[in-house]
């Protein structure tokens, strides 16, 4: 069957879009991209004779349209994606009708924002006796989200929240925390454009984050990470993993007891 690739480019250093994604980005005869979302750097590793197609100004039939007359001439068509193609990627719609031309496709995975805005903080977002749990979702704007997925509801867990596609919505974000009981100084980390030269890091609280946000002037391509493991001071905290415990054994290791 004939076949696109849709490639994770990354969050935004070119730098980390993966090796196998790279190599098939060079080797493409046709590459369409979202300019306003992937770096214009990592674009040009294309070869000189491929065909580099912008594509935030075009609707969903005009991409696919432009995908199936490239692909049945012949053409190795990729198709660059934002951070990981899995989280918001809007790919599902591209695939329902590149199907109904008989077209087929494979997925590279990419560094996600979600991953680089954790790095860009120096969080772990998984602290052992803290929270095990991390919760990739979105407030609810002009798009719904399904009934039981309220972000009050999924609050309710206390547990790490990293939320995409949220950055003006922030007033509403701190009422549903608030109502599912999180504290007012529930730590938040705000990285907008996560690796790109301009990366701005902003660390507040629940309950100063819409201001926190006002004032650093970030309304879009932001990443909202909100629990306890984003406390500044987690570090100094007694919260251990018992992966390197000396007295925790496992595959690889026999513990020894505490004395030893």
């Amino acid at each position: 069957m004939k076949k696109i690739w849709i490639i994770g480019a990354g969050p935004g250093d070119p730098d980390l879009i993966t090796v196998k994604g790279l190599k098939l980005l060079q080797q493409a005869d046709v590459v369409m991209y979202t300019d306003s979302l992937v770096s214009e750097t990592l674009v040009e590793e294309a070869k000189e004779s491929a065909e580099v197609i912008r594509t935030a100004g075009m609707h969903l039939q005009e991409m696919v349209d432009c995908i199936v007359e490239r692909v049945n001439a012949g053409k190795t068509v990729v198709r660059l994606h934002t951070g990981d193609p899995a989280m918001y990627g809007a790919t599902m719609e591209q695939v329902a009708l590149l199907k109904q031309h008989d077209i087929g496709y494979e997925v590279v995975p990419g560094v996600s924002s979600v991953f680089a805005a954790a790095a860009a903080v120096g969080a772990e977002l998984t602290v052992p006796d803290l929270t095990q749990t991390l919760i990739l979702t979105r407030a609810e704007g002009r798009t719904p989200v399904p009934e039981r997925e309220k972000l009050k509801e999924l609050a309710s867990h206390h547990c790490t929240i990293a939320m995409f596609l949220s950055a003006t919505l922030t007033k509403k974000i701190v009422k549903e925390l608030q109502a599912a009981g999180w504290a007012d100084d529930t730590p938040v980390a705000v990285v907008q454009r996560a690796t790109w030269p301009d990366e701005k890091i902003v660390q507040t609280t629940l309950i100063e984050l819409d201001e926190a946000m006002r004032v650093n002037g970030i309304r879009k391509h932001a990443m909202i990470l909100a629990g306890w493991a984003l406390d500044p001071n987690i570090h100094e905290k007694d919260y251990r993993s018992k992966l390197y415990d000396k007295t925790f054994t496992h595959g690889f290791r026999k513990g020894v007891k505490a004395d030893d």
